[in-house]
């Protein structure tokens, strides 16, 4: 391994993330905000906790009470008048809709001068849900979705169907009380109604997209599920108020600021990143052969969320996937480095961030009886990445908006 690559590697992932933590942005929202009536708090997502302690440190006593319902490990401790849910993600689980339903409790009999105070990211699709059909099904389709391929915005069409508070149906349930929604974004282009399946937003998705996506992937699913594929969700909420507080270009940003002052000359490639994880990875590789004979260090930077399809049973994630694919491109190429981390810290269903690779990766695997192919075949990554040190680990960040790939060329 290039440990000088990786070092400022390390250091890029350090800072760009640092860069769209969502407190100041949640303060500074807050700080432009009139209350009438009794505030009360509702955060979902994987930066749920951060944006409610923001929120706490900014109103205090204001809030009459809170709920909080995050992604496990991603509690930092207690919040004064807030109960605090740690649920299952990327599929729900009971504490999703255990912590869910307190959130419903808390939003009965407001008034018309009442606020609900909504903090939403990331994440939320999961976090956030109270089915409309048996759990075990919902939780199954979730599955199904996952491993075919389907992007994100196919995935929330079809969950807000099925959901009792996805597509603008929380902010319904809060009704007559105004909600005032502060949203991280962690989808491409930030649609308001795509954001953790938009619960307080109006949808912009029909039932014939919902059937079509279904169609399109074969997805096995009940009769009722299918019945409800049919309904339509609401398409015009008077009592909300959104603003977007963080997004991937913020990140692509801040990736490129330290990329400078590491000597190199960014280009920022895309915020829309949008394919199969191993095509992105073999992608950014051929732009640094592209550009071996430049004669100047360069680092290429494209934001967004690839997906991998499941073709095998190993451990890993689309941020991993992506670097570990990049190291066959840039096999043997001197100064040259892939990694991709997901700004949330948890790629996939695993604790890594994401995934690093250099010019040496691919030798040091064969040297361990390791090919590439094979891994990639079995989704294993993970285990692969491990064996040479190219994890990319940060632990829980407080903050999601999506990920960021950097292709490095020291000269």
């Amino acid at each position: 391994m290039n440990e000088a690559l990786r070092a400022q590697a390390d250091r890029i992932v350090k800072e760009a993330i640092a860069a769209v933590q969502p407190d100041a942005a949640v303060q500074r929202a807050l700080k432009e905000m009139s209350f009438e009536g009794r505030v009360l708090l509702v955060a979902a997502g994987k930066a749920a906790w951060q944006m409610a302690k923001a929120a706490s440190d900014t109103l205090g006593s204001r809030i009459e009470k809170g709920v909080v319902v995050t992604k496990y490990d991603h509690v930092m401790g207690p919040i004064a008048n807030f109960d605090c849910f740690e649920a299952g993600h990327p599929v729900p689980d009971e504490n999703s809709f255990r912590g869910t339903q307190a959130a419903l409790d808390l939003v009965q009999d407001l008034s018309e001068k009442d606020t609900v105070l909504f903090l939403l990211s990331g994440g939320g699709s999961a976090l956030f849900e109270k089915p409309l059909v048996a759990p075990a099904e919902l939780q199954d389709i979730t599955g199904q979705l996952l491993a075919c391929g389907a992007d994100i915005t196919e995935i929330n069409t079809i969950r807000k169907r099925l959901s009792q508070v996805k597509g603008g149906r929380f902010a319904q349930l809060c009704w007559p009380a105004k909600v005032e929604a502060v949203i991280l974004s962690d989808i491409l282009g930030d649609p308001l109604d795509m954001i953790a399946s938009g619960p307080a937003c109006p949808d912009s998705s029909t039932a014939e997209d919902a059937q079509r996506i279904a169609k399109k992937y074969d997805l096995k699913m009940s009769e009722a599920a299918k019945n409800l594929l049919a309904v339509e969700t609401p398409k015009a909420l008077t009592n909300v108020r959104s603003q977007i507080n963080g997004s991937v270009r913020e990140l692509c940003a801040a990736a490129a600021k330290t990329c400078r002052e590491l000597g190199y000359e960014p280009v920022l490639l895309t915020d829309q990143l949008c394919c199969q994880a191993r095509e992105a990875g073999s992608f950014m590789a051929s732009i640094l052969k592209t550009h071996q004979n430049d004669g100047k260090s360069l680092a290429f930077i494209a934001g967004g969320e690839t997906v991998v399809k499941l073709t095998g049973k190993g451990k890993g994630g689309r941020n991993q996937e992506l670097a570990l694919s990049a190291a066959q491109g840039i096999a043997g190429l001197s100064g040259a480095a892939v990694f991709s981390v997901g700004s949330d810290g948890t790629d996939g269903p695993t604790d890594a961030a994401g995934g690093y690779a250099d010019g040496d990766t691919c030798a040091e695997l064969l040297a361990q009886g390791i090919a590439i192919d094979d891994v990639l075949q079995d989704n294993d990554a993970y285990h692969a990445l491990q064996k040479m040190g190219g994890l990319i680990m940060t632990g829980p960040t407080g903050t999601n908006v999506n990920d960021v790939a950097v292709a490095l060329l020291k000269r």
